[in-house]
């Protein structure tokens, strides 16, 4: 297998975001040390002390970085995910790795017992995963990296073979996980959404009875101190609905907790579109997945869209009423082409507006808003800043004219990257790092920021509408 040379360079040292904007010389010499400490042989892992298996949004992110380095390992990444995929579709939000102790990590694969619990969605039995999702960005992902190198991928059949999968995928959700009869996706859990603490979970949560503190132990608090993580009254809740859904056999539609969440549809979308084009590409019928994500785009607009807001905001399909708290996944529709103009100047507005701060409080868009008393700058996901969702909000920046603002962040990304050593997330204010450093999206988005197209000006949204090979 193709590897990346290991390199000598140590990783940047920690520092203020608010420094120059140059990056250091040093700075994809040191991202790829990252992605090569994180490799597996098959797989890249987010990090190797507090994640030490295969996620699946992460790996779509590490690809569309490794793309720059190798195309074969980015392909590989992609194509140990999808093999693990379930027989409805689903694709696992985690694939274990079997040389891992077991308490290395929790909830680990006593626990989610997929080929037993699963069986009748169709769980493989040579693979241990979780029961849950995450956002659908792979189609996304397998495009980008099929551009890197095309003629690799055509010899590979890595289209050919991504394809079949990738539609299953989409059909899973959009056939099973549509519970609020509006067109739209909904997670059953927090952890589905990716976003897994934000306080825009807060009030569907509170319905949730935790499970006891003594049934289950938390590995997280080895790796990250206590104040950069979920409280344990939250990471109870996240055991209960995991555990019913499991013993639910991971059917759909039953839960306590069914939320239709702006980033994951947006995602799913821009997927969508990603999907039409490797159909093209393949000779297949390329009209359904385009006509679904505009379906999609007018539902999400529809059924999330808060005028008063001036960003997309989370439905609560329980309760059966939107969501008032403000979170960055409210922003990342942004980057979808054919979100309706008026739309897009309001999101620019609110991005650089008071309630994230981009610009003028903060150098990245916080996770959360900064007015709400919810907000902390270093818990997970209720304040810092991390770099996947900058990384959508810059693409979907740039894909609307918005050069000057796009470079900025670009810039700031760039930046925070190096000087918190490759960091999960950071305070907002500060880019001081917090939870795991060394990560792996962090640095292959950065390799992918740095990546000269055409002086930065092309990106995959514009890949998928406009044809761009680039």
């Amino acid at each position: 297998m193709e590897r990346t040379a290991r390199l000598a360079t140590r990783p940047a040292g920690r520092g203020s975001a608010h420094g120059p904007d140059a990056a250091p010389p040093s700075l994809p010499a040191a991202a790829a040390q990252v992605l090569e400490g994180n490799w597996t042989g098959r797989s890249t892992v987010p990090s190797r002390g507090l994640y030490p298996h295969q996620w699946s949004w992460d790996s779509a992110f590490i690809a569309i970085g490794l793309r720059h380095l190798s195309p074969l390992r980015a392909q590989t990444e992609l194509e140990t995910l999808l093999a693990a995929q379930w027989g409805d579709g689903r694709i696992p939000h985690i694939v274990f790795n079997p040389s891992v102790p077991l308490g290395a990590y929790f909830p680990s694969p006593d626990f989610w017992r997929s080929s037993a619990a699963g069986r009748t969605a169709g769980a493989p039995r040579t693979v241990q995963t979780s029961g849950l999702v995450q956002p659908p960005v792979h189609a996304l992902a397998v495009w980008l990296v099929h551009l890197a190198d095309p003629g690799l991928s055509r010899a590979r059949g890595f289209l050919r073979r991504a394809h079949p999968r990738l539609a299953a995928w989409h059909r899973y959700l959009l056939h099973r996980r549509d519970l609020g009869g509006g067109g739209l996706v909904s997670v059953v859990h927090p952890w589905e959404q990716g976003m897994d603490n934000s306080p825009c979970w807060d009030r569907p949560l509170s319905r949730i009875a935790p499970a006891p503190a003594r049934s289950f132990r938390r590995a997280d608090l080895a790796h990250g101190a206590p104040e950069d993580r979920p409280t344990d009254l939250d990471y109870g809740r996240y055991v209960r609905l995991a555990a019913d859904y499991r013993d639910g056999r991971y059917a759909d539609g039953r839960g306590a907790f069914a939320v239709e969440d702006p980033a994951f549809n947006a995602l799913l979308i821009a997927s969508e579109y990603a999907l039409a084009r490797i159909a093209g590409e393949l000779g297949a019928p390329a009209r359904e997945p385009a006509a679904r994500a505009a379906r999609l785009t007018a539902a999400l607009v529809e059924r999330l869209w808060e005028p008063a807001a001036g960003m997309f905001l989370c439905r609560d399909v329980r309760a059966g009423e939107p969501i008032p708290a403000r979170g960055v996944s409210g922003l990342i529709p942004l980057l979808l082409p054919d979100l309706p103009r008026d739309l897009v100047a309001a999101l620019v507005r609110t991005v650089h507006g008071p309630h994230f701060g981009l610009g003028s409080t903060t150098r990245l868009v916080p996770s959360h808003d900064l007015l709400d008393e919810a907000f902390d700058p270093h818990r997970y996901w209720r304040g810092p800043a991390w770099f996947n969702t900058n990384w959508l909000l810059e693409r979907g920046l740039r894909l609307h004219g918005e050069r000057g603002r796009a470079d900025a962040l670009r810039r700031g990304i760039l930046h925070t990257a190096g000087a918190s050593g490759f960091a999960e997330y950071v305070d907002p204010y500060t880019g001081r790092a917090c939870g795991a450093t060394g990560f792996g999206w962090t640095a292959a988005l950065t390799l992918d920021l740095l990546h000269d197209r055409r002086a930065a000006d092309h990106n995959g949204l514009t890949a998928i509408k406009g044809g761009d090979r680039g």
